[in-house]
């Protein structure tokens, strides 16, 4: 592949894997639950545009990363953690909010909102960027104050993407078809991991660095006119059917106050866990997707094959992660999710007791390679899947909102945390002084690890179901009633 142009390069391996997976998926034996082929052709014209627009809301969103480090002496690895951190404060406190909104207006609406609103936070931060390295310009408070302030109002709208994806899903899979669609959430954000971190980086190469905010700004924008004409919240907005997902709001036909929902929620057994567990991923998946770049950059081991090629490995380890998740929930755990995600929480534990050990090796690299697997596996069953088995299509916003908010209080806990304690220019050069990133890495893999145990046996109780007998660690009922939407 050297003959083809770096990006096609990168890109071939993401395509084959994927041609790959499609050609297995094929082969597996159908979940007959009575969808037509028309009906199966139009959820994927649904699905599918949706789940570009989030993976380019993850470009919109971890380009920050690329953009930091072109910057050079301009910013520094604590700047990038204060920016990071404020952001994703941000994001996981507007899940608050925009769970609930999700659920009254609908997936399609806030998608639109979210790819529109973090369009034109990615333009106003490249406008910033251009300022900076082009007039020398000082921004009020400075670069790090400026750039945290349309950071956060980015992270805003792009907490509606995840609670979107999974509140328009949550009409159109049922329970029994969830698992491969967590897989393919997975893929999602594989994707978008792959487009933030290679894509800025060859964009960040060929151009200004302020690109690196402009060109995902013009894709989201495209992509709002494209799901405005082809995303639809329900089956029968599109002419067929709707049918029962037997998730928790199966039976349902009450209503009642967002209150009262989201108290039954997080009194909900299996939702709290759930939530320390993705705590933890949200913890483990950024101190490895974020730092290992800047700890090879810092070291000069920039130009290894890992730390080359990291969004497409990134990427193809994600859909790897993803479909191994989604499909052995489906096909050995009955639907389950709490064992496959103590199956790669164990996987993760063991590659951080490796990444203490490992950083003066070429095989850090891999090992991390490996973990990102595994976290995203994780992720993808969680709040991708998870959430929406939970929470039910009535109240799929509400319940994935509260999910991903403890994914991204993981998140900024350990931009900050690492921010703080990982080292700095001179002492950054050396390796051997970045031993506090595997140290705070493995209390939050083990906890993660006793935690997904937790709910090994828990699946969703739809309306009207007995309760599993108490000697099973079954979630408790999840809330039956909601907003609407």
């Amino acid at each position: 592949m050297s003959s083809l142009p770096p990006w096609l390069a990168n890109l071939l391996p993401i395509l084959i894997l994927l041609g790959a997976i499609s050609l297995v998926l094929a082969r597996l034996p159908k979940v007959e639950l009575g969808h037509t082929d028309a009906f199966r052709r139009r959820r994927f014209f649904n699905w599918f545009p949706l789940g570009m627009t989030y993976a380019f809301l993850y470009m919109g969103r971890y380009n920050l990363n690329e953009a930091t480090s072109a910057m050079k002496a301009l910013s520094s690895n604590a700047d990038f953690g204060t920016i990071f951190s404020w952001g994703t404060i941000v994001y996981g406190a507007s899940f608050f909010l925009n769970g609930p909104l999700t659920d009254r207006l609908g997936g399609r609406k806030t998608i639109l909102l979210s790819a529109a609103g973090s369009s034109v936070a990615n333009v106003l931060m490249g406008v910033v960027v251009y300022k900076v390295l082009t007039d020398g310009w000082v921004p009020p408070g400075g670069l790090v104050v400026t750039l945290s302030v349309l950071y956060a109002i980015n992270m805003y709208f792009q907490s509606f993407g995840a609670v979107s994806i999974v509140k328009v899903n949550a009409s159109w899979f049922h329970v029994r078809e969830r698992g491969q669609l967590g897989g393919v959430f997975g893929i999602l954000i594989s994707l978008g991991v792959y487009f933030a971190y290679d894509w800025s980086r060859f964009i960040s190469n060929a151009a200004p660095t302020y690109w690196v905010f402009f060109v995902p700004a013009a894709i989201l924008a495209a992509f709002v006119v494209l799901d405005y004409f082809v995303i639809r919240d329900t089956p029968s907005q599109t002419g067929h059917p709707d049918f029962d997902t037997a998730d928790a709001s199966s039976g349902d036909t009450g209503t009642a106050s967002i209150w009262s929902v989201f108290v039954k929620m997080i009194t909900n057994r299996a939702i709290i866990i759930i939530m320390l567990v993705e705590f933890c991923s949200g913890f483990m998946r950024n101190a490895i997707m974020q730092w290992y770049p800047k700890f090879m950059k810092a070291t000069g081991q920039g130009d290894t094959f890992v730390a080359a090629n990291w969004g497409m490995l990134l990427c193809v380890a994600g859909i790897t992660g993803g479909m191994f998740a989604g499909v052995i929930s489906d096909r050995l755990f009955d639907s389950r999710r709490g064992p496959v995600s103590a199956v790669l929480y164990a996987g993760m534990s063991v590659g951080a007791v490796a990444t203490l050990f490992l950083l003066n090796s070429p095989a850090l690299g891999w090992t991390v390679i490996f973990m990102s697997l595994c976290v995203i596996g994780v992720h993808g069953m969680l709040s991708g899947t998870a959430s929406m088995d939970f929470g039910g299509k009535k109240n799929a916003g509400l319940a994935v909102g509260i999910i991903d908010c403890a994914v991204y209080g993981g998140t900024s806990v350990q931009a900050i945390l690492l921010g703080s304690i990982l080292p700095a220019k001179e002492a950054a050069k050396d390796p051997n002084n970045w031993g506090n990133w595997p140290l705070a890495m493995l209390p939050l893999s083990f906890a993660g690890l006793l935690l997904a145990t937790r709910v090994w046996n828990a699946k969703p109780q739809p309306k009207g179901q007995p309760v599993a007998p108490p000697q099973v660690a079954v979630a408790e009922q999840a809330p039956r009633t909601g907003t609407g939407g």
